[in-house]
């Protein structure tokens, strides 16, 4: 499959196993990774005028991107069992709303798309260092401490990740006519 064009590839879950990620964890990687490319198809036709644009009051497609890389970090950094940063918090708080002073729409969604596809990168690199046998150690979510662990914070990464670029892709179709 080595010069196969994307589009011609086989969802990721059936390109076989990734060699660095523990076996019980493939299908969250399969999912990010899987995100990763329908992101990228989605945005190649996109108008990139309308990243703010909000068709029947939905979440932005520009949302959508800033989201994706931010509950992915956060979710991760539960994952090791770190409370969030004061820059991820500040993130968090900036979720839905463009850059003041932001660039281009264009450089707008290249910045945001490649800034999901590091994060993603980083997530398929603490997936390779969790040891298995860790999957279900106790991991306190958010300032309530509530009650998660390894595994669950490292699925609900990848459904999350998911649910988002779902609707991502709905309004980002929407918005291409």
């Amino acid at each position: 499959m080595p010069n196969t064009p994307p589009d011609a590839l086989p969802e990721v879950w059936l390109r076989g196993p990734l060699p660095a990620v523990p076996p019980l964890l493939q299908p969250v990687a399969y999912a990010l990774l899987q995100a990763q490319a329908d992101v990228a198809a989605a945005l190649a036709p996109f108008p990139a005028a309308q990243l703010w644009a909000q068709p029947a009051g939905v979440a932005a497609v520009g949302f959508h991107l800033q989201h994706l890389t931010g509950v992915l970090d956060r979710m991760l950094t539960y994952a090791q069992n770190q409370p969030l940063s004061p820059a991820q918090l500040a993130y968090l708080a900036a979720e839905g709303h463009p850059a003041l002073g932001a660039e281009a729409p264009a450089a707008q969604v290249e910045a945001l798309q490649k800034a999901f596809g590091n994060e993603v990168q980083q997530a398929l690199a603490q997936l390779h260092l969790t040891p298995e046998n860790t999957l279900t150690d106790y991991r306190p979510v958010g300032r309530a401490a509530l009650p998660s662990t390894v595994i669950g914070l490292l699925v609900h990464a990848a459904e999350h990740t998911q649910r988002h670029v779902g609707q991502l892709l709905v309004t980002a179709r929407i918005l291409a006519g």
